[in-house]
């Protein structure tokens, strides 16, 4: 038996049929390495790729995180403020209705014709001022930082 090992073996050497496919065995292998290295690195690459969008991606929204808290914090302040002028402009209100009863009162009792204008409620139409020959006076840096 030993006999006919050793000459399945050494046939398989000498056989020119076999040593070709030995040769596109070998070939093939070395292909597949080469294909598996290549997409190992394709892989490899993409990783790093997804790694850096993550990264950018995590910068970005760190960046509109921290407008979106100077927004609000802009906001938070120009609400305070406008709460502040609807309460002056109430009590400048109150004022003015209070002076105009006063001069109502005192165009009776003088009987002088004095013309009182009405005084619209700010809060029916808040969008129209009470006096619109005055400019209002803004600054653009109002709105900034």
């Amino acid at each position: 038996m030993a006999s006919i090992q050793r000459q399945g073996s050494s046939g398989s050497d000498s056989d020119p049929r076999y040593a070709n496919v030995d040769e596109r065995k070998r070939k093939r292998m070395i292909s597949n390495r080469e294909s598996a290295r290549r997409s190992r690195m394709k892989k490899q690459k993409q990783m790093e790729d997804l790694i850096n969008e993550i990264n950018h991606l995590e910068s970005a929204n760190a960046m509109l995180k921290q407008n979106i808290d100077s927004s609000v914090q802009r906001y938070v302040e120009m609400e305070s403020a406008n709460n502040v002028l609807r309460a002056q402009a109430m009590e400048l209100t109150d004022r003015l209705r209070s002076l105009n009863s006063v001069l109502q009162i005192w165009a009776e009792i003088s009987g002088i014709n004095v013309e009182i204008p009405e005084i619209p409620d700010p809060l029916m139409k808040p969008w129209q001022l009470p006096c619109p020959m005055q400019p209002l006076v803004a600054s653009a840096d109002m709105f900034q930082d």
